[in-house]
C-alpha cells in the first residue's frame, strides 16, 4: 500500500533544513569574524580543542588500563588463593602423617610360593622391624653357617633366624634342624633361635627343635604372624625342660 504524500510534513522538514543551514552559515561567518579580528583566540581554541580531544583519548587508555590492571590483579588473586588452599592441605596432610605415621607393613604375603628364597628373608626381616626389633640385618647366602636374618628383639635379645622357602610337599626335615641348630646358639649367639618356613615340619624335626629351644614357625603360624592373629617368634615363652624328657614342641 503507497503512503500518501504529505505536504505538512514535507513543508516542516525543508523549512527545519533551511533553519539548520542559516544557522550554520551564521556561525561560520562569526567564527571566520573573530579569527579576522582575534586570531589569539582561534589559536585557543583550537589548542583546547586538541587538548580535550587528547584528554578524552587518554582517559579511555587508562580507562582500558584500569580494566586490564584490575583483570591482572584478580588473576593474581585467584592464584594466590589457589597457592595458599594447596599450602594448607599440604600442611594439614603433613599434620595428619605426624600425627599417625604410617605403620610399617611387612612385605611377606600370604602367597608365600610366589617370593623368591631372598625375596622370603626380606619379608621376615620387614616383619621383624614392624614388631619393634632394631638391627636388623639380612645375612643369608654362602657362609651365613646357618642365620639368614639377625635382629635385636624389643628386650634386647638376639634373634637369629633362618628361612627356609619350600613348597607344600617339601617339610623341613630334622637335618635342617640339626644343622642350624648347631650353629645358632654357639656361633651367631642366639638367645632366640627361629626356624621359619613356607611349609611344614616332620614330627622328627619338631622333637628336635622342642630338645634344643629352637622356635618353629610352619607355613600357618606364618601367616598368622603376618597378619597379627600371632605373638612374634621371640614373644613365646619356650617352657623349661628338666633334661629327662623333652619339652612342650617349639612350634606354634
Amino acid at each position: 500500500m503507497r503512503r500518501r504524500f504529505d505536504l505538512r510534513a514535507t513543508t516542516v522538514t525543508f523549512g527545519l533544513a533551511a533553519v539548520a543551514l542559516v544557522l550554520t552559515g551564521w556561525v561560520v561567518r562569526m567564527a571566520f569574524d573573530v579569527a579576522q579580528r582575534r586570531p589569539a583566540w582561534v589559536f585557543v581554541l583550537v589548542l583546547g580543542a586538541v587538548a580535550a580531544a587528547l584528554l578524552s583519548r587518554r582517559a579511555r587508555s587508562r580507562g582500558a588500563a584500569a580494566r586490564a590492571a584490575l583483570r591482572t590483579t584478580d588473576a593474581l588473586a585467584a592464584a594466590t588463593a589457589t597457592a595458599l588452599d594447596e599450602l594448607e592441605q599440604g600442611r594439614a596432610v603433613e599434620e595428619v602423617e605426624h600425627a599417625c605415621p604410617e605403620e610399617v607393613t611387612a612385605v611377606v604375603r600370604t602367597e608365600h610360593e610366589e617370593l623368591s628364597p631372598d625375596e622370603f628373608e626380606e619379608a621376615i626381616a620387614d616383619l621383624c622391624r614392624r614388631d619393634g626389633c632394631t638391627e636388623v640385618e639380612v645375612v643369608g647366602g654362602a657362609g651365613d653357617l646357618g642365620a639368614d636374618v639377625l635382629a635385636t628383639a624389643p628386650d634386647g635379645r638376639r634373634v637369629v633366624i633362618q628361612c627356609k622357602r619350600y613348597g607344600d610337599d617339601n617339610k623341613v626335615g630334622s637335618q635342617d634342624l640339626q644343622r642350624f641348630g648347631g650353629t645358632c646358639f654357639t656361633v651367631h649367639g642366639a638367645d632366640v633361635a627361629v626356624l621359619v618356613t613356607s611349609s611344614d615340619f616332620t614330627a622328627p624335626a619338631a622333637e628336635y627343635a622342642a630338645w634344643c629351644g629352637i622356635v618353629c614357625v610352619n607355613e600357618e603360624r606364618l601367616r598368622d604372624w603376618c597378619e597379627g592373629g600371632g605373638p612374634a617368634p621371640w614373644e613365646r615363652l619356650l617352657p623349661e625342660g628338666d633334661g629327662t624328657e623333652p619339652p612342650e614342641q617349639a612350634t606354634w
